[in-house]
């Protein structure tokens, strides 16, 4: 019997997105790998799950995904979540399912589909999106300004994905290179306090720098397509 690794979309806010199919997997799979295992027991607490947990994030040693391996070798059925969202996307669990591919071809890896802040900011951002560039998030310091003139240079829409910390940063180096451009972003999508900001780049920065957007809260940012051309900045 070969093993199997489902990579389950968990919410990312509201504890009701999630799929009756996602519920049921979780009780019958042998064990469940998670970002962080108090996160993820809340969620499991919720819906009256019990199932046996291993952590499984961004720093676990080689010998971890070797544990994994060895397990999914023996036929053994596990599910791989993060705190929130799609495991796989802007997350360390592509390593996983890389090496699952190479070392254990055998072993099936299925997708269990649910919620995601990038499809979800998609849908309601009013750009076009028959065609998108998904960037996640920017390198902090090493190549991060050729990337930023890749984006001024993107004729399509370009989703990032923003820290609370940094997107004073962001919005101030999109202004410099894009000050007219349309941008939507969307703050704790699905949460309590979530919210929608639309304008221009240079609009926005100037609401964010009177504080109008400097909640605490993880940011997706969406730039509509580029109405002119406009000047790239050099490499630092």
């Amino acid at each position: 019997m070969k093993g199997i690794l489902y990579i389950m979309a968990t919410p990312i806010g509201n504890m009701e997105d999630i799929t009756l199919r996602a519920l049921r997997i979780l009780g019958e799979v042998d064990l469940l790998l998670a970002e962080d295992t108090r996160v993820t027991g809340k969620l499991l607490a919720r819906h009256n799950i019990s199932v046996k947990m291993k952590s499984y994030h961004q720093r676990s040693a080689d010998s971890v995904a070797t544990e994994i391996i060895a397990l999914l070798n023996e036929g053994k059925a596990l599910a791989l979540v993060t705190d929130a969202g799609t495991p796989g996307v802007a997350d360390p669990g592509n390593e996983l399912i890389a090496r699952v591919i190479k070392e254990a071809p055998q072993v099936a890896i299925e997708p269990i589909p649910g919620a995601s802040s990038l499809t979800s900011a998609l849908s309601v951002c009013g750009f076009p999106t028959n065609a998108f560039v998904f960037m996640g998030f920017l390198p902090h310091k090493k190549g991060r300004q050729t990337q930023l003139n890749h984006i001024q240079e993107e004729e399509r829409t370009v989703v990032l994905f923003e820290s609370p910390h940094r997107i004073g940063k962001l919005l101030a180096e999109l202004e410099e290179r894009a000050p007219d451009r349309p941008l939507a972003i969307f703050r704790e999508i699905t949460k309590m306090h979530e919210s929608h900001y639309r304008g221009t780049v240079k609009e926005l920065h100037a609401q964010f720098t009177k504080g109008d957007m400097t909640q605490k809260g993880e940011y997706v940012v969406i730039l509509g397509p580029s109405p002119k051309p406009i000047r790239a900045v050099a490499e630092s």
